[in-house]
Formats: C-alpha cells, structure tokens, sequence
C-alpha cells in the first residue's frame, strides 16, 4: 500500500452532472495546510489517510499515539512515516487527551480521528478540561452529494447526539447553517424533518420543528430560512410539495435536513451513502476545532473530502473564531 500520488475523489456527480466533492477539492486547492492531529492511528488504513491527505496538500499531520504501535503499524503496512511528527503517548484517551490539549494551545487546528472509538476521542473533545466547547452544542454534519439530487446537501446530527432537545437542536441548525454558508449557500434553506408535513401535538418532532421555525422568525437562528415540519419527500421533491399543497420557500429545495433524533438521522445518512450512489464527507462543528470523525467503512474520496471541508473551516476560524 502506498500514498505516492496526489489523491482525487472518484467522480460522483448530482443531477445536474456537477462533481460537488471534486470541486470541493479545486476550491481548497490555493489554501496552506494547516497543521492537524491524528488521532491513535495504530492501522494501516488510518496510516495511509494521513499520508494521503499530507500528499494532497491538505494538512501536515501529527500522529498522536503510542510510538511503538505506530512504527509496527507502519512496518506491517510498507508504509514510511519517518517524516511525519509524533507525540507520544501511552494509550488512545491519552491520545484523544493529548489532541485536544494540542487544538487548545494552538498546536493544530483540526483533530482528525483514527482508529479509536468516537466516543473516545468526542469524550475528551468536549470535556470542560479540554478548554475546546464553545457556547454552543457539539454537533455533526454530513454534506452529501447524489445524483438523486441537484446539489450537494447536509444531514444533521446523525453522529453525535442522541436525543437532542429543542435548544440543542436550535444550536445544530446553527451549526448546520454555519457550514452551509462556508461551503458557499449564502442563504441556506433548512427543512426540519418530521414523519409529517403538519404539527402533532402527540408527535414531539413536529412541535419541535414548529418551534425552531419560530425562533428563526425571531433571530434566535439566523443565516438560514427555515421551514418544517417537512416529511422528507416534501423536503426534497417540489412534485411531493406540490401534492400535498404545501407552498414553501424550502419545501422540495431543501440545502439542510434536519433530523429528528441520531437513529433516523444515522440510518437516512447510510441510506443515501450505500444504496443511493451518495458521496459523502463529514464534519463535527461546535467546538474551538474542526473535528473529522472517518469511519473504517469511509471510501477513500470521503476521507478526503472531509479534510478538505476541515481545511476550509480551520482558515475561516483563524478570521472568525467560533
């Protein structure tokens, strides 16, 4: 296995035969790396990524994990990390510790998971000691492209929270917005999805929804325009809106979905990801870093395009901390 070319993201194009991801790529492509820390990568594939996106020109990498497994890694894989910095240390909390401790002196400016669990490294992320929370809610983004749909779009949170209550799902659709507006969509169109397109007071998802609307009216979320409940054919498909007689500025165009809770939020993702040709990169926001959580089922072109977006929030960061 080796790491000795530049590496590109299959061509996966939307429905109107744009290439999202690899535009992603030509639009970071003038940006310096920035330095990021590998999270415990003690196996091959978690080696190779981070030899891959340096190679890209993404970001310089530190291994942070014990030396000893890395260097058996290494050997075991044919792979040579003789040029990259290591911090070592005894096991992989220690590691998740040492990254954020790293991010929060200003060491790195993204945490890039490897091969420890997500909890693990999310645990030592968002812990009071690890001086990276910020005033709003940790939470995760996949920005999904397929050729289903006319344009890349992103999913929140199918990563990290659970069971998020109405001011947690507020700071999520701020994050969400966020993103969407570093990636380009100056005016982001947010569907929050429900199982139904009207309010249910036995359904709390529509209660919820109708209420994040509400606080958009009064700029407790800004940035976006904001519509729900929305069943997600409403969200995604005018000819659904219009059936239903649902007359939206988001309905069937939607830029963000907004899931109810992680379960449904995780199993739309996969969906989209494996049985809707989607490609897909993935972000968590809400902390002082952009923080990249790689999965060992992740292609290749999604390990990159997460970086990429990572890059892209670490220089917006630098302007406008959040």
């Amino acid at each position: 296995m080796t790491t000795d070319h530049p590496a590109q993201p299959a061509h996966r194009k939307d429905a109107n035969g744009n290439d999202g991801l690899a535009r992603l790529l030509d639009h970071v492509a003038n940006l310096p790396p920035v330095r990021a820390a590998i999270v415990h990568p003690c196996d091959a594939l978690s080696l190779a990524a981070a030899l891959d996106v340096r190679d890209a020109g993404l970001v310089e990498p530190v291994l942070v994990a014990p030396r000893a497994r890395l260097e058996a890694a290494a050997e075991e894989a044919g792979l040579d990390i003789s040029g990259l910095p290591v911090e070592d240390v005894p096991h992989s909390h220690a590691a998740a510790v040492r990254a954020a401790g790293l991010a929060r002196d200003g060491e790195v400016e993204v945490i890039i998971k490897g091969s420890l669990h997500s909890d693990e490294l999310m645990s030592a992320v968002v812990a009071s000691a690890s001086g990276l929370r910020t005033k709003r809610r940790v939470s995760h983004c996949f920005v999904i492209q397929t050729p289903h749909y006319p344009r890349p779009f992103l999913v929140t949170d199918a990563a990290v929270n659970l069971a998020p209550d109405l001011l947690q799902k507020a700071d999520i659709v701020q994050n969400a917005i966020d993103l969407a507006r570093v990636l380009g969509i100056a005016l982001p169109k947010v569907a929050i999805l429900a199982a139904v397109e009207t309010v249910n007071p036995s359904m709390q998802a529509t209660l919820d929804a109708a209420a994040l609307c509400k606080m958009a009216d009064r700029g407790q979320i800004t940035g976006g325009v904001l519509d729900g409940p929305l069943a997600f054919d409403n969200a995604v498909s005018m000819e659904a809106a219009k059936t239903k007689g649902i007359s939206s500025p988001v309905a069937g165009q939607a830029d963000i979905l907004v899931v109810p809770d992680l379960e449904s939020g995780n199993m739309l993702a996969k969906q989209l990801i494996f049985m809707g040709q989607a490609a897909s990169a993935g972000i968590v926001l809400g902390a002082k870093v952009p923080v990249v959580l790689t999965s060992r089922a992740d292609p290749r072109e999604s390990r990159m395009a997460s970086c990429a977006i990572a890059l892209m929030l670490a220089h917006h960061y630098r302007q406008s901390p959040p």
